[in-house]
């Protein structure tokens, strides 16, 4: 593996690659040819220099970016190598599969959230890279470099369990807001260990609950409006679950990531994860969870029979009994997927496809939702108020609103925030007291968690 250097993502893909630093400079030399630029002809030195963090003249970064795409086979740019000169922004969240390596490109990642602390740093990726590197961590597998195995032991990978469980814990009842920066430390120091080596009897259980804490890192980033740093997080724990011999936990997080590009309006793009998602399931429950998300992107789509189609085949999935239930999906149960319908028939309906009452789904959803689970049935409550406008209960709505907005007060959530927006537009219509009272709380309420899009 290479080593410590001023170019650290340099130095990762070079080792990636798997190219010795001569065949790189005889390829840069090559491809500069082609592009008619005869007089570039790197030695073995230079590209030590560069991975040193000297930085070379245009044309250099693109030939650069051009030899190590076609080596690992992921469309890289120079941002992706370090070589911008407009400061540390990444374009790729795809990883090196090589275990210390990715380790440490995920090392980087959080020290870059954490102390550059922009919202833009880490780009958000779209189209056919974001689905290709799904795709790629999915089906890839890594392989070590390191000969040391020296970064856990049985105490510090118990550690590591506990509070990551704890953390979870905590952002299902009141959100990720107040953890988020300690849960990314936490993964940056798990990431530290990883570097240092992984022994052989310890490979699957850290790897297992690195998977978990990188799941809970991206979702609580998403959930405070950091979506490019939320997708590389999530980018490593379907990596780190397919080291853990979990494929279909790599699953479950690529759903994450397609409700992520339904929040952001980019159904296309959580159709194409939900296709490579589909394509690796194997239990009954992540089947049953990629079938009623499809049917939620369906449905915002406005493709009735496609909705239909795939919510009821998480329908007759859940009647026939999901099996024994990994830990880290069981969070989805008949109450998720009547929320994924609840969501669903409100979109078919403002899309023009009929009256179909949401607020059916939504009461559903709070009567079967489990102990713990506070933000989501708080999210529940606001889209239940929100769907009895839209029906035309306008007193109903406004005493589920004031019931929903105490609890909503409680929780840290843009997802939340997002969810009072939605009820705001729903409410729109009635000019009553009662009703306008719910207003001017939602507009506060919201206004103090400021969010991007409704949900």
């Amino acid at each position: 593996m290479a080593g410590r250097s001023s170019n650290p993502h340099l130095a990762l893909w070079v080792a990636a690659s798997g190219l010795s630093h001569g065949e790189i400079a005889r390829r840069i030399a090559t491809e500069a040819v082609h592009r008619g630029h005869r007089q570039i002809a790197p030695d073995t030195t230079r590209v030590r220099r560069w991975i040193d963090g000297e930085r070379p003249r245009p044309p250099v970064p693109a030939l650069l970016a051009a030899v190590l795409s076609e080596a690992v086979g992921l469309v890289l740019t120079p941002g992706d190598l370090g070589l911008t000169t407009a400061g540390a922004v990444l374009d790729t969240i795809a990883l090196p599969l090589l275990t210390e390596a990715a380790a440490q490109t995920l090392a980087g990642w959080t020290q870059m959230d954490l102390f550059l602390d922009r919202r833009d740093t880490l780009k958000l990726a779209l189209g056919a890279p974001l689905i290709l590197a799904a795709e790629r961590m999915l089906g890839g597998t890594a392989h070590a470099v390191s000969r040391t195995a020296k970064g856990f032991d049985a105490d510090t990978a118990a550690a590591l369990e506990e509070v990551t469980a704890f953390f979870t814990t905590a952002d299902a009842a009141r959100g990720g807001g107040l953890y988020r920066s300690a849960i990314v430390a936490q993964l940056a120091e798990a990431a530290r260990r990883i570097e240092d080596g992984v022994p052989s009897s310890l490979k699957a259980r850290v790897f297992a609950a690195t998977a978990d804490l990188a799941a809970l890192a991206g979702w609580v980033s998403h959930d405070s409006g950091r979506y490019g740093a939320a997708q590389r997080y999530w980018s490593y724990g379907i990596y780190a679950a397919g080291e853990a011999g979990q494929r279909d936990r790599g699953v479950e997080i690529v759903t994450r990531m397609s409700h992520q590009m339904i929040y952001l309006g980019h159904p296309h793009d959580a159709l194409g994860l939900l296709d490579v998602a589909a394509k690796r399931t194997t239990l009954p429950a992540t089947r049953a969870l990629v079938a009623s998300q499809t049917g939620r992107v369906h449905a915002a789509l406005g493709d009735v029979r496609g909705a239909e189609r795939h919510l009821g085949a998480a329908d007759e999935l859940i009647a026939a009994g999901l099996g024994e239930v990994p830990r880290w999906v069981a969070y989805f149960d008949a109450a998720e997927h009547a929320g994924a319908r609840a969501v669903s028939a409100r979109d078919l309906t403002q899309a023009g496809h009929g009256r179909r009452p949401a607020s059916r789904h939504f009461t559903d959803a709070l009567a079967l939702r489990k102990p713990g689970f506070d933000r989501v049935k708080v999210m529940d409550r606001v889209g239940l108020a929100a769907a009895l406008f839209d029906e035309g209960e306008a007193e109903h709505g406004a005493a589920a609103a004031q019931q929903a907005l105490d609890d909503a007060a409680r929780v840290d959530s843009t997802l939340v925030a997002s969810r009072l927006n939605t009820l705001l537009a729903a409410a729109r219509p009635y000019g009553t007291a009662a009703v306008e009272d719910v207003r001017t709380r939602a507009a506060d309420l919201a206004a103090s968690r400021p969010t991007t899009v409704a949900a």
